[in-house]
């Protein structure tokens, strides 16, 4: 299944997942051209579902999956029946290239010829180690965010990232935002200066749901339980906020066309009792070289106040970066009042689906030899939310040049990780977790 923010994306966008499946069709008049990409999904979740489909739009061009791999084999099996059954002769994954394991993604990447294409979306803490060995291979990359879980994971991804340059190696990133129309002009405008001078942004993410995750059953593995719902601890997923405000962090730091010199932050939970790590409730405000503050706001609460938008405040005026997940209604204003009598502009028409656009973009630099590479920007944005992390965990006012340079590494060695290895993260005797404790945990 698509995950359920892509899904309600393409739902706004009248493109719902069947919509965009009938579409793919077009690529069998397609099948007989030279041009050909095979295609690798590494990770089996619903992200890489997702992915899967919009790399094999006819906007992409002709291709077809080959092979499929998770850690877990449950999920590599049912996601890649689905994916056999939904695409056809685009896909057909035979059985002996359907991989399961910590090594899996060597074995899927394998399958491929140089200038193919991976697809990585499996939990973020292999990201780097993925990156790295399919660039070793000459292929193409298409990674989802986060990038990494810690300051070393992330300098070892931009060292990849340098790699492919040197080898012409495409890299796209799942900050997918950078490729919505609607901001794209919202900011340019912002840039040109129709607001004035930046003098603050805020970000919301303020959501209902659950973070809880249940008690581990005695026959699952530590590693196992942990990896599964990898957003719920640091050392798999990031953190919940990490994985989540990733994108409304780089949004605003595109606003200002700056990365933050430092951060503060709080966190807390309101139900200490449901098992997992995580806070529920998250607040960083970050600080620019100039003065200029931004604010970034998330909750996980049932039976709250909801909120998903983003904002920038000038001194001219005012704009609104996104309304909502489903279209970002990118407007100015010519004050700080958003008042329907204030408004300077609006994005006009249909946004195009930005899922959609960050793999075209992917697709024609690879068929068309053009450079690109977002892994230098992703990995900036990796910095910044791990910046925000540091902050609220560690209660202390944390630096940019502090996180660039940390040494605390979350898992010791990512290449060896198996299902017996020691859990980064181990449970307290009565098998809840410790969580971060302001003022007391070390964060960075």
């Amino acid at each position: 299944m698509l995950p359920n923010k892509r899904r309600e994306f393409l739902k706004g966008a009248g493109l719902g997942v069947l919509g965009v499946s009938l579409l793919s069709q077009g690529l069998r008049v397609h099948a007989a051209e030279s041009n050909m990409l095979n295609i690798a999904l590494v990770g089996c979740g619903g992200r890489g579902g997702g992915a899967v489909f919009d790399a094999m739009n006819p906007a992409t061009g002709p291709s077809k999956l080959v092979a499929t791999a998770d850690v877990f084999e449950d999920r590599a099996v049912n996601m890649t029946k689905a994916l056999n059954e939904r695409l056809g002769d685009r896909a057909g994954v035979p059985p002996e290239q359907i991989f399961h394991g910590f090594d899996a993604y060597k074995k899927a990447i394998d399958c491929l010829r140089p200038g193919d294409v991976v697809l990585l979306a499996s939990p973020p803490v292999f990201r780097p180690m993925h990156v790295e060995y399919a660039v070793s291979k000459g292929v193409h990359v298409f990674m989802e965010k986060p990038f990494a879980t810690d300051s070393p994971g992330t300098r070892r991804l931009q060292a990849a990232c340098r790699a492919a340059d040197e080898k012409n190696i495409k890299i796209a990133s799942g900050l997918m935002w950078r490729h919505c129309a609607a901001r794209q002009e919202a900011i340019q405008r912002i840039h040109d200066g129709e607001i004035g001078e930046i003098v603050h942004l805020r970000g919301f993410r303020l959501e209902g749901g659950s973070v809880s995750i249940g008690k581990r059953r005695p026959e699952v593995s530590e590693i196992e339980y942990q990896l599964r719902p990898f957003r719920q601890f640091d050392w798999a997923g990031g953190d919940i906020f990490v994985d989540c405000c990733i994108h409304n962090i780089d949004v605003a730091c595109w606003a200002k066309d700056a990365w933050p010199v430092k951060a503060i932050g709080f966190g807390g939970r309101s139900r200490p009792n449901h098992w997992g790590p995580s806070f529920d409730t998250w607040y960083a405000e970050f600080e620019f070289a100039d003065g200029t503050h931004l604010s970034s706001h998330m909750s996980m609460r049932p039976n709250c106040f909801n909120m998903y938008s983003d904002f920038a405040h000038g001194t001219k005026g005012a704009a609104v970066l996104m309304d909502n997940l489903r279209q970002a209604k990118s407007r100015l204003y010519k004050a700080q009042s958003m008042l329907p009598e204030n408004l300077l502009w609006v994005y006009p028409g249909q946004e195009p689906n930005p899922y959609q656009v960050e793999h075209n973009l992917l697709f024609d630099a690879i068929r068309n030899d053009k450079p690109y590479n977002e892994g230098h920007r992703a990995c900036e944005a990796n910095f910044a939310s791990l910046l925000a992390r540091a902050a609220y965990n560690s209660g202390k006012v944390v630096s940019w040049d502090e996180i660039v340079k940390s040494e605390l590494k979350l898992v010791d060695d990512i290449d060896t990780l198996t299902f017996d290895s020691e859990p980064p993260l181990k449970p307290n005797a009565d098998g809840t977790y410790p969580y971060a404790i302001p003022g007391e945990t070390i964060a960075f």
